[in-house]
Order: C-alpha cells, then sequence, then structure tokens
C-alpha cells in the first residue's frame, strides 16, 4: 500500500499546487492534536447543512449545477481532513452538517465530529456504500452485499429494508452489487444503478415502486443528477460516465477508465472520481463537452465517494489510503 503521508496533489489550473496540509492542521482553521483525526466542523462553525450532489436532504437541491458561480474555479486549496485506519468511502452530509461516511470493510457507518473524532453510528453492515438522507431525517443506505437499500429511520439503530435489487452480488471485480445512490429532487425518487444487472432503477422513497431508467451497462456504480432532472451513471468496468436520455438511450460525456463516482461542481461541471488500473484521480468534465481537468491526483490509491457542498467545497474518500480530503475552490 502507497504511503499516505506526504500526500501530493494536482490542483486544476495551478502549475504549483497548495501542498495537503498536515493532519495536525484543522481544515477550516485553528489546530487539532496530531493524534487526533481532524474533520469538518458543524453548522455553528459554518458547515452548510447541505449540498452533496448524490446524497442530500431531497427537500433541497440535490445538483449544484442547480448553484451559481461566476466561473469555474482556477484552483483548490487542500487540506487532509481525515486519516485513519478505516476505510473512507462514500460521503453524505447530516441534516445537522456533520459529515459521515460509509465504510464497506468494516461495514460501518461513521460522522467525524468537530472535535476530530469520528463517532461509529451503525455497525454490521454487509458492505454499506452510498447514503442519501429523506427530508424525515432517514438514512438511506446501499448495502452492496446484500444487493439491496435500507433505511434507518430517525431514532433506530437497526434498518429495515427498503428494497432489493434482482442481482445477486458476488465478491468479485465488477460482479459487486449496489454502491452509488442518487436523490432525484424533480421527481423526489431514489435513482439507484444495479451493477450486478447493469440496469438504473428510479425507486419511490418508500420502495413500494421500480421503473428501469436504462438498461445495458456493464457495471454501473455511481449516480448524479442535474437541477433538471437528468440523470448521470457511472459505468466502472464499462467505462466512461454517461447522461440518460429518453426511452433508455444515453450519451458519454465523460472518458473516465474505471469511474466509481460521480458530482457537479458549483458551476455545472461534472467531478469523476477515477479508480484502480491506469488512472487514480478526480477529474472535472465540462457537460458539453471539452478536455478534462485533474483535480487530484497524487498520493490517492483508491478515491471513490465524491460530495459538493453548497459553497463549491469538493470532499474525496479514498478508502486505500484510507483519508478523506477537502478542496476549497479560490478564484
Amino acid at each position: 500500500m502507497a504511503a499516505v503521508l506526504g500526500l501530493g496533489l494536482l490542483l486544476a489550473g495551478c502549475s504549483t499546487g497548495s501542498p495537503a496540509r498536515s493532519a495536525t492542521s484543522h481544515p477550516l482553521g485553528g489546530s487539532a492534536s496530531a493524534s487526533a483525526n481532524t474533520a469538518p466542523p458543524g453548522p455553528s462553525s459554518g458547515m452548510p447543512s447541505a449540498g452533496p450532489t448524490h446524497a442530500t436532504t431531497p427537500s433541497q437541491p440535490t445538483a449544484a449545477s442547480s448553484l451559481t458561480s461566476p466561473s469555474t474555479p482556477a484552483g483548490y486549496r487542500v487540506a487532509v481532513v481525515h486519516r485513519g485506519a478505516d476505510h473512507p468511502d462514500d460521503l453524505v452530509l447530516d441534516p445537522s452538517g456533520g459529515l459521515l461516511y460509509s465504510d464497506y470493510t468494516d461495514g460501518t457507518i461513521s460522522r467525524l465530529e468537530a472535535d476530530g473524532t469520528a463517532t461509529v453510528l451503525h455497525r454490521g453492515l454487509p458492505g454499506p456504500e452510498g447514503m442519501v438522507f429523506l427530508s424525515d431525517g432517514s438514512l438511506v443506505v446501499a448495502e452492496e452485499d446484500a444487493n439491496r437499500l435500507v433505511i434507518f429511520h430517525p431514532g433506530q439503530s437497526t434498518p429495515s429494508v427498503l428494497a432489493s435489487l434482482p442481482g445477486t452480488s458476488v465478491k468479485a471485480t465488477c460482479h459487486q452489487g449496489v454502491d452509488g445512490i442518487a436523490w432525484d429532487p424533480t421527481t423526489h425518487s431514489l435513482v439507484v444503478p444495479d451493477p450486478v444487472t447493469g440496469t438504473v432503477y428510479r425507486i419511490s422513497p418508500d420502495g413500494a415502486t421500480r421503473t428501469v431508467l436504462a438498461r445495458g451497462f456493464v457495471h454501473p456504480v455511481g449516480a448524479a443528477v442535474d437541477a433538471h432532472g437528468t440523470v448521470y451513471v457511472a459505468d466502472e468496468c464499462g467505462g466512461g460516465a454517461w447522461r440518460l436520455g429518453a426511452g433508455g438511450s444515453r450519451v458519454r460525456v465523460a472518458d473516465a477508465v474505471m469511474p466509481d463516482d460521480l458530482a457537479f461542481d458549483a458551476t455545472g461541471n461534472l467531478l469523476v472520481t477515477d479508480v484502480r488500473h491506469t488512472r487514480h484521480d478526480v477529474r472535472r468534465w465540462p457537460v458539453g463537452g471539452g478536455a478534462s481537468t485533474v483535480l487530484a491526483r497524487g498520493g490517492l490509491i483508491e478515491p471513490q465517494g465524491l460530495l459538493v457542498t453548497a459553497s463549491g467545497t469538493v470532499y474525496v474518500a479514498d478508502d486505500q489510503a484510507r483519508v478523506i480530503l477537502r478542496l476549497t475552490p479560490h478564484p
């Protein structure tokens, strides 16, 4: 496993990017103990309570493309906001603004606290991955090993099964179960790629109805929805990120090698994490077409989860490097 200390990053539009901060430096100012995992603070310290593109409170816009910004960021200030022994995977902000992350390897969901500690909220899940908060505070979690969605209702520590997908997950590359899930604010429904069958579904928040959006993907794992309700899907083993159209049609919008997660930045560009093989990076792709820009690469091993806040800050989770990065845009 590659060393994480001395993590290097390539920043968009900067020939000499800012180095990642030490784990002893708090990402939003101040300092933290060298033994503590630094983390973004809660709402009282300025962390927005909504804004992640693939997992957010449904009563608020999901895609960052619904936000306005004068221009695409020229670069980013970078901080390591978490480094530990666990394996951060997918990310979400809870209704109070706390940053939650799933850990497929340990079967847990944890929250990063304002004082830099991590609190495990749920244990014993069979491969937790993507997460979405519903407007009533319920947390929907994709369980990869079981290929199903479960839901934690407020105040409950034991989940209920929300929806089981048709395919059977196998612990082998390109045969695993459900991974990323997204919320569509225009239809108030979940967008759920089923990697096993190569099908993308729309599922109601109560799990009662399931509709096919598209078929024929190799291994779709990530999804994002823009402000107009257009669905984007990452086909991890088929390559590329795709925009879905009417009748299950699709157009490739990003030429990623092995894409895992998708998110929109504040100016409507598509961000894509690329895992394994020849690339281990986060890239920005203009949705209208054009060349990509590398936002982060050096030191990443298997970048997975993406989250974009209302202010345009980007969080990236790498389960093998065991870090969560924070990229703050600057003009």
